[in-house]
């Protein structure tokens, strides 16, 4: 149990080479249209990365993760569920982006030898399947060894200290109030975590103004993340 709480520590860790680093997962284009560049009162970052929780890692990453982490080896299943995510992320720069993580977060896997990446990456490589980031995170952390459970705690944590460190980035918060947001999310994506994905579970999500903000924001290329 000592290994397995180490093992995601280390590759839920900001400093894991997964190439997040790059995305803001919304968060820029819709800071920029509610603040106008400016800094934005803490509860409204709150609330905003909690809806991002509750409407987009819950009912999409969340179910990728569950369903890739036990079709882990099942090539053909795996296929399946990368072309159900591709056709649930309606927005371009999404679906370009979750290609983008996932890729990374595949290449460093198949670079420390983890099993199933290396045969998962020869298919994004010869393009028989777009490799999005949830399903790549399914598959390696049950590659790890590491339960369904803890894989899904991994994912919602990764995906919130994504929004605080882009959060940082921007200047809307400091370091101490990212810490603060993280605690005080910690129990919603430990619920999330623990609620059971049924096999036959739909990838969708709801964040229509997070979209709207992204369509029409940074349109003259200036922008510091990719999404």
């Amino acid at each position: 149990m000592t290994l397995h709480a180490l093992l995601a520590l280390q590759h839920a860790d900001s400093a894991f080479p997964s190439g997040g680093f790059a995305f803001s997962q919304g968060l820029e284009a819709w800071a920029g249209l509610q603040a106008g560049g400016g800094r934005l009162a803490p509860e409204r970052l709150s609330a905003f990365i909690g809806q991002q929780l509750r409407q987009r890692w819950h009912p999409a990453d969340r179910v990728a993760v569950a369903l890739a982490h036990r079709s882990a080896g099942d090539l053909p299943a795996l296929a399946a569920l990368d072309s159900e995510v591709e056709a649930a992320t309606l927005n371009r720069r999404f679906r370009v982006g979750s290609r983008r993580n996932g890729a990374a977060l595949l290449a460093t896997h198949d670079r420390l030898g983890t099993p199933g990446a290396a045969a998962w990456r020869r298919e994004v490589l010869a393009g028989h399947v777009h490799g999005h980031l949830a399903p790549v995170q399914g598959l390696v952390w049950a590659g790890l060894g590491l339960a369904e459970e803890v894989a899904l705690a991994m994912s919602g944590y990764v995906f919130l200290t994504g929004l605080t460190t882009a959060a940082i980035r921007m200047n809307l918060i400091g370091a101490l109030g990212a810490q603060a947001i993280l605690r005080d999310m910690l129990d919603l994506v430990a619920a999330s975590a623990a609620e059971p994905v049924p096999a036959d579970a739909a990838i969708s999500a709801f964040t229509p103004l997070t979209e709207i903000a992204i369509m029409q924001g940074g349109q003259d290329g200036a922008r510091l993340f990719s999404s």
